[in-house]
């Protein structure tokens, strides 16, 4: 098919950060871009079913906080009504726990995430927290913005005892993808820590010297040898840090969470965290956004922030592109530059 008879389906906010691309995306494909009202879950399920749009061929969604007023995309009710012609979803951001990807790779569509544009942003925020939960960087930092002589005295007298250096100790990273892998290289060659790694797919023996890692097929092997453990795997429908895995942790190691915060049972580890097994913790992602679990609100050792690991203007910006490039490089070419699930689409053949 030439390029002008295929048809995206854009939906979300008008592009922000690349009009240039976004033009020359736009003169080579057919654009439909639903109104907020359409994008209403009943009212875009309405239109999938009448074939409001015809018959498109790539959804494109450019931002995280926008164009998913339709909700989870399911088997239940939304997937089952993309049109047959539909075989490629790209998406901003770097999770996708809105998205069933069974479902999507049941129906033969490519998932496209940004992971890629986010991992310089949210692999900083992961060595921002790992550096907290060692020297206990909350502690000081709250004290000092309180303006309470006392608390600045006690932090400054007594903080110490509670601060280590990253250098030489063991960072456990759950997920060695795209970010997964710039957290390794920064932890590593920044401030020399051993890397471990416990993954689905193995890297290349190439990509493990480069950081000098450690492969663990088994996670809680990895996780009893430890001394910080980073989570950055997707959400794939279950808790993974549940009481029982927080039992293999290495007693009085630290973790860091920039993945997804229901991977994480809270209670579990708000129990971890007060009987010292848990040293330290760092979350940038929380179960129940935007609201904290309050006891971790209340400790001395957590570090918290509102999930802006990824909330850089670069990483917008290369959401953004990364998308067009993703949906050009499939429509034009056969081959997705970011798929998430071919692996699963070659098993459903």
């Amino acid at each position: 098919m030439p390029p002008e008879s295929f048809t995206v389906l854009h939906i979300g906010d008008d592009i922000k950060y690349n009009p240039d691309l976004y033009k020359t995306f736009s003169s080579k494909f057919k654009i439909i871009q639903p109104s907020l009202e359409e994008r209403h879950r009943s009212n875009f399920i309405s239109a999938l079913k009448e074939k409001r749009w015809g018959d498109f061929h790539a959804v494109f969604r450019p931002f995280w906080n926008s164009g998913g007023e339709m909700g989870r995309w399911d088997q239940a009710e939304l997937v089952p009504h993309l049109p047959k012609t539909c075989k490629i979803f790209a998406s901003a951001g770097a999770g996708y726990d809105w998205a069933d990807i069974p479902t999507l790779s049941s129906h033969g569509i490519v998932y496209c995430n940004g992971a890629r544009a986010s991992s310089e942003a949210v692999a900083d925020m992961a060595i921002w927290h790992l550096l907290s939960v060692f020297r206990n960087l909350i502690w000081s930092a709250e004290a000092a913005k309180s303006g309470d002589v006392e608390q600045f005295k006690d932090a400054h007298k007594n903080q110490k005892e509670t601060a280590y250096n990253p250098r030489g100790h063991t960072v456990g990273i759950i997920g060695l993808g795209n970010i997964g892998y710039t957290i390794a290289e920064k932890a590593f060659r920044g401030f020399g820590m051993k890397v471990l790694y416990h993954d689905i797919v193995r890297k290349s023996e190439v990509q493990e010297s480069a950081v000098q890692a450690t492969y663990y097929p088994e996670l809680d092997e990895m996780l009893a040898v430890a001394d910080c453990v980073v989570l950055a795997t997707p959400f794939f429908g279950s808790i993974l840090i549940t009481t029982e895995r927080l039992a293999k942790f290495k007693r009085g190691s630290r973790f860091v969470n920039i993945a997804r915060g229901t991977l994480v049972d809270e209670d579990a580890l708000v129990s971890a965290l007060k009987s010292g097994h848990i040293f330290a913790a760092g979350l940038d992602v929380h179960a129940n956004e935007p609201h904290v679990h309050q006891e971790l609100t209340k400790m001395r050792n957590v570090t918290l922030t509102c999930h802006n690991a990824g909330g850089a203007w670069d990483t917008a910006s290369g959401f953004e592109s990364l998308a067009m490039e993703n949906i050009e490089a499939f429509l034009l070419n056969g081959q997705a530059l970011t798929p998430v699930n071919a692996h699963l689409i070659e098993m459903n053949k």
